[in-house]
């Protein structure tokens, strides 16, 4: 019988004999390149697959359990493992994953390990699957917390309170099993007719900036070499130009000289890589003539060489074989974006052919092993080989809704507020709720939303928190879509019988199972009341027609009327009622957020993220074109509505002038009226010397102040040098919006140094 070995010995065999990259000891880069170096081709090209659906690889079992499909087997057999699985716990109509068939926030982590365990057993290496998940507001999962879309984020104008929530969703992501989040972030709205205005920020770039930095440091933490077991690495999409794509058609081209490009569309992008971005993705939209997902000059020579982006670069769904158009065939698609610098595609066929491309020469096995690298590191940062299941405990389903509602809250923006109309006077006793938007929480919450178990209303809202013995009553009205009118004499009746009347109108995101869907899940044709959303693009901006002959019979009552406004994008509405206010898509709760307001619970401190214009003919209206003579119409004022940044408050505000010291900017502000309230104090700059053309204004610092009746606080905002850089004298304007910021008193910078008379270089694209 032979001599046992020691149990020292045994260990330090096991140590000796176990891979460098199983090691977590190992540095990060030095476990990459050992495992690395032990994958074959076939394996290699596996781990920059993302190619099935996520809820193909699972069906729902007679006791209520899962399974795996064949699909799933299918493909982990093709790669002899999974590089990444999109959309594992995603529900919605295209999906048609619900709660009867899908994951819950009790099961989802189980799924998730019962999917993983297959991959490791697969995978002749050990390698996990990354699971990649929508989070465009919220975990886009059953049971998920959803959250105000990021144009209502935009309007908060407050990165802190959105840096809380995006913390929030990546702890649910994580606890549910999920790992990466893709996260849009990077469009600027340039036209709001585009279907996809409510994923964007708002029309500004430094306030996009803003929140991409709050949302990557929310979701990811400080950056670190290993995210925490509650945070998440973010996608960050849409790398570059998207927002500007011609008449508002999505996906289309946006004709974007360097210059624009750099100003407006890639400022938030280089925030959000600054402040540590795992990835970001490509956009759909070409560049000068260059699909982003085929676009070198933008992936590689601006991202990765000039901004020094070591992360991931995500293809959008199907981009890659879009490339086909200009290669040929989807082998030469896929090599394509591989050596422009995609590292990951996302339900491609150009990428399965990796494989075949290197061995045709098609594109170097050098770069394979680059983009396998990046997409190897972030599994490793993850801590995927060592805790390759579950996470954290989910965080309080209750807590997530008190930031969803206060983020709600604070994008409620009041438009005009004629004689005080609002709040609505505790003495009122009898208030009509009424519009298509008043009784109903499924079209507050945008596109890219679970189905929902719980909602409130602006109705529901009202009854909870109006003053006992109040009389509400309700009365649709009409539709949100078509021409209607059977309903409206029922809410002439009810507004004509009542002391103030709430109306509630506006759009829809809300997806349907009779919505027909592209490959990529992007709506075909809009059904029902879908207004707004992925390929729901409008030629104009109004409203369903019948809500316009609503509107002009309650205000014709003669009763006090306040219009709120729920919409993905503006919408030209005329003001004719007593107040006008819009919540943009609040979120589940929004009817609760909207109804303090309303009553004066919460004072209104939202600000308008863009620019509402007068009519569509108007376009584009935003308020940082280049300072030109900027002439009218004949037929129409050329100035929007309401500019960038208003927002009224239901009490005062002063300021003073402007003070500067070169780094900073200080001022004074008031509160003038009766109420505490919260001012918005804006910093814009107007160059007046420098080497290219300037714009009318441009933000450059912005915070939130509250105040009580009476108080005077001097704010000090820093000044951005670095987007100084070559500008010999300007002009600093603070004030409460960009229209009054034209006519404030402004304090004039002369920078040291002497200015070029050539305009800075250009890095062509």
């Amino acid at each position: 019988m032979p001599t046992p070995e020691p149990a020292a010995d045994r260990a330090e065999r096991t140590h000796r004999d176990r891979p460098l990259y199983r090691d977590p000891t190992a540095p990060l880069d030095a476990r990459v390149r050992d495992l690395l170096a032990r994958m074959t081709l076939r394996e290699k090209a596996g781990q920059l697959n993302q190619r099935m659906y996520g809820w193909d690889a699972y069906r729902r079992t007679d006791d209520g359990g899962y399974e795996l499909t064949d699909a799933l087997y299918a493909e982990t057999d093709r790669f002899e493992g999974l590089g990444a699985l999109y959309g594992l716990m995603r529900a919605d109509a295209w999906s048609g994953v619900d709660h009867g068939s899908g994951p819950g926030a009790q099961d989802s982590a189980a799924l998730a390990e019962l999917v993983q365990r297959h991959v490791l057993q697969r995978s002749r290496l050990g390698v996990p699957a990354l699971f990649v998940e929508e989070v465009p507001h919220g975990h886009m999962a059953l049971d998920g917390t959803v959250l105000p879309v990021n144009l209502a984020v935009g309007a908060t104008w407050d990165p802190a309170l959105y840096q809380r929530a995006a913390a929030h969703a990546a702890a649910e992501l994580r606890a549910r099993g999920g790992h990466l989040a893709l996260v849009s972030a990077l469009d600027i709205v340039r036209d709001p007719r585009w279907g996809r205005t409510e994923e964007c920020f708002g029309e500004d770039p430094y306030l996009a900036a803003r929140l991409t930095e709050a949302l990557v440091r929310g979701m990811q933490g400080e950056p670190a070499e290993f995210f925490a077991a509650d945070r998440a690495p973010v996608v960050l999409k849409h790398f570059a130009g998207q927002g500007a794509t011609v008449g508002g058609r999505n996906s289309a081209e946006s004709e974007l000289g360097r210059r624009e490009l750099d100003e407006i569309h890639l400022l938030a992008a280089r925030a959000g890589v600054r402040a540590g971005a795992a990835a970001v993705m490509a956009a759909y939209n070409e560049v000068d003539g260059m699909p982003c997902s085929g676009n070198r000059a933008l992936l590689t020579g601006l991202l990765r060489e000039s901004w020094g982006f070591d992360g991931l670069v995500m293809a959008d769904g199907l981009a890659v074989d879009r490339l086909a158009r200009i290669t040929g065939d989807k082998v030469s698609a896929g090599a394509l974006a591989l050596h422009c610098g995609v590292d990951l595609s996302l339900w491609d066929e150009g990428f399965t052919h990796l494989e075949e491309a290197v061995e045709k020469g098609l594109v170097d096995e050098s770069v394979l092993d680059a983009a396998v690298a990046r997409v190897l590191r972030l599994k490793f940062r993850l801590g995927l080989f060592e805790r390759p299941y579950g996470g954290p405990g989910l965080p309080s389903a209750e807590q997530g809704r008190a930031l969803s509602t206060a983020l709600a809250r604070a994008s409620v923006t009041l438009l005009h507020n004629n004689g005080g109309a609002l709040p609505i006077p505790a003495s009122v006793s009898r208030i009509a709720v009424l519009g298509p938007q008043s009784a109903t929480s499924a079209h507050q919450s945008g596109d890219y939303t679970a189905p929902q178990r719980t909602g409130s209303s602006v109705l529901d809202g009202l009854r909870e928190l109006a003053p006992p013995g109040t009389d509400i009553r309700h009365a649709r009205g009409c539709a949100l879509t078509g021409g209607d009118l059977s309903g409206i004499p029922e809410a002439v009746a009810a507004a004509a019988a009542s002391d103030v009347a709430v109306l509630v109108l506006g759009g829809s995101s809300a997806r349907s199972p009779e919505t027909d869907f592209a490959a990529n899940g992007a709506a075909l044709t809009a059904v029902s009341e879908m207004t707004c959303g992925e390929g729901v693009d409008l030629a104009g901006l109004r409203l369903g027609s019948a809500q316009y002959v609503l509107l002009d019979a309650v205000v014709a009552t003669g009763t006090p009327t306040a219009v709120v406004l729920v919409q993905g994008r503006p919408h030209v509405v005329p003001e004719t009622a007593a107040a006008l206010l819009t919540a943009w898509y609040p979120g589940p709760w929004g009817g609760d957020a909207i109804a303090e307001v309303l009553l004066g619970h919460a004072e209104p401190v939202g600000r308008l993220p863009v620019s509402l214009p007068r009519s569509a003919a108007q376009l584009p209206v935003h308020y940082n074109h280049k300072d030109t003579e900027y002439g009218g119409y004949v037929d129409e004022s050329a100035e929007p509505l309401h500019s960038f940044g208003h927002g009224l408050s239901y009490t005062s505000f002063a300021y003073g002038p402007p003070r500067t010291d070169g780094q900073s900017v200080t001022v004074d502000v008031t509160n003038t009226g009766p109420r505490q309230g919260r001012t918005v104090v804006q910093v814009y700059l107007r160059r007046l010397i420098t080497p290219t053309w300037p714009r009318t204004l441009e933000l450059f610092a912005f915070e939130g102040v509250d105040l009580v009746p009476g108080e005077c606080r001097s704010v000090t905002l820093p000044l951005d040098r670095d987007r100084l850089a070559g500008t010999r004298s300007v002009e600093i304007r603070v004030a409460e919006s960009a229209r009054a910021a034209l006519s404030a008193v402004p304090a004039v910078l002369d920078l040291p140094g002497r200015q070029s008379l050539t305009a800075p270089a250009e890095t062509p694209l």
